[in-house]
């Protein structure tokens, strides 16, 4: 008798949804006199840089991250405002709510963007496509919003789809025809694929996907060594990734990039302690506890460095997570530069908090005390309900990259130099 084989994995339905220039969208949405004009949100000043452009500043070449000066020269009536990072907030937990309410595996990328993945909750709701068109209605109905969605059996294939008809699009790609969708598209729309990259391809003939499927694994790899074989099974629609909620995730943290750079090292500090309250929540409300603390800065000058820190035991406390984010920061201040972007993040996370002294053990009922009651007024009124007394120094100043950022491990990597 021949070898019974295993079966197949299901195939899965991914969606990823991705709020339509989100920023200026919601400016627009409050502020009805800036509808169908091109509306810039970011910094003003002459290092200012732009946060979000509406879809009717991109036509003149505006985007994010780039210098305000420059999209002012593109488009001189364009609308610049400060914008408002608490309001982007609000209407962000509502999207996120609506997602959860159709699959608990929503993974959030960053205060506009997640993944989802719904191979479970057809019985309930429908195929990809069924979910995607309600998850966008509601949306729209619940917010004012509009976002775009992309439906397919695995997150690259689901984000790239996402990307092919904005604003306000939907599309699907199915396992059996997704290919000849990918392979007429610019090498640029793999993940990790930036100018160094396409110009190392474009010197071996390949510039679009097809071209990049043409080639086997093993010269791709000798060319880009493990970078290679991320090329060669993303130009096959290829990646297993699975979509990790907070839960399942093996870190947790929130980034910030600032339209303006941030020259007081309070502020920063204050940036860092609120940041630490949203991912010790997050914690608490996987129930989780980390061992590893880490700090990221990104300096004006675009440097960015990380630096982290194991603590004794694993915790779940906001002030053992914000002191340990502010001692590693403060290895920095004492020659202090202007700083772009901020984040707090943790890892190595257990189920259990560590043992610890008898000492350690009361002092942290008293902390886990203090952090129930702020968890509870959070959940009712919202996070900015309460806050330790260093984050209200934290500006707000809305960035590319919010609060609401999560850093998954398994983020795609960035081109390989």
């Amino acid at each position: 008798m021949g070898r019974e084989q295993s079966p197949m994995p299901p195939v899965r339905t991914i969606l990823h949804v991705d709020m339509d220039a989100f920023f200026a969208s919601v400016e627009q949405l409050d502020h009805p006199e800036l509808r169908g004009k091109p509306v810039l949100v970011g910094g003003t000043g002459p290092r200012g840089v732009v946060a979000a452009a509406s879809y009717e500043a991109r036509v003149f070449g505006c985007h994010s991250a780039q210098p305000t000066a420059v999209a002012r020269r593109l488009c001189p009536h364009a609308v610049i405002v400060k914008g408002s990072f608490h309001r982007y907030k609000e209407l962000s937990a509502q999207v996120f709510a609506i997602l959860e309410s159709f699959t608990p595996l929503v993974q959030p990328i960053s205060i506009d963007e997640a993944f989802m993945d719904v191979t479970g909750s057809a019985a309930l709701f429908g195929d990809g496509r069924a979910i995607a068109t309600a998850a966008r209605e509601r949306v729209k109905t619940d917010t004012g919003l509009t976002c775009s969605v992309g439906v397919a059996p695995n997150k690259f294939l689901a984000k790239l789809a996402s990307d092919l008809d904005k604003p306000d699009g939907l599309v699907v790609l199915e396992p059996e025809t997704f290919q000849s969708v990918l392979d007429p598209l610019p090498v640029t729309r793999i993940w990790g694929v930036g100018p160094s990259a396409e110009k190392s391809l474009a010197r071996l003939g390949v510039r679009t996907i097809a071209d990049l499927r043409a080639r086997d694994a093993e010269s791709l790899r000798a060319r880009f060594g493990d970078f290679g074989d991320h090329l060669h099974r993303l130009a096959h629609g290829l990646d297993d990734r699975p979509v990790h909620t907070d839960r399942q995730a093996k870190s947790i943290s929130h980034e910030q990039t600032f339209a303006q750079n941030l020259e007081d090292p309070d502020e920063v500090r204050a940036v860092l302690s609120a940041q630490s309250e949203q991912v010790a929540r997050r914690l608490r409300h996987a129930a989780r506890f980390a061992r590893t603390v880490t700090v990221k800065i990104r300096f004006g000058d675009f440097e960015t460095v990380t630096r982290s820190r194991t603590l004794d035991d694993a915790t779940d406390r906001t002030d053992a997570i914000a002191r340990a984010a502010r001692d590693l920061f403060d290895t920095w201040a004492t020659s202090f530069r202007p700083v772009r972007l901020i984040g707090a993040g943790v890892s190595q996370l257990t189920e259990s908090p560590g043992a610890g002294s008898l000492f350690e053990r009361e002092a942290d009922e008293h902390g886990r005390a203090l952090d129930a009651a702020s968890d509870a007024i959070a959940e009712r009124f919202g996070t900015d309900a309460v806050r330790r007394a260093i984050s209200l120094r934290a500006p707000d100043r809305h960035g590319a990259h919010g609060p609401g950022s999560n850093t998954p491990s398994d983020t795609p990597t960035q081109e390989n130099p």
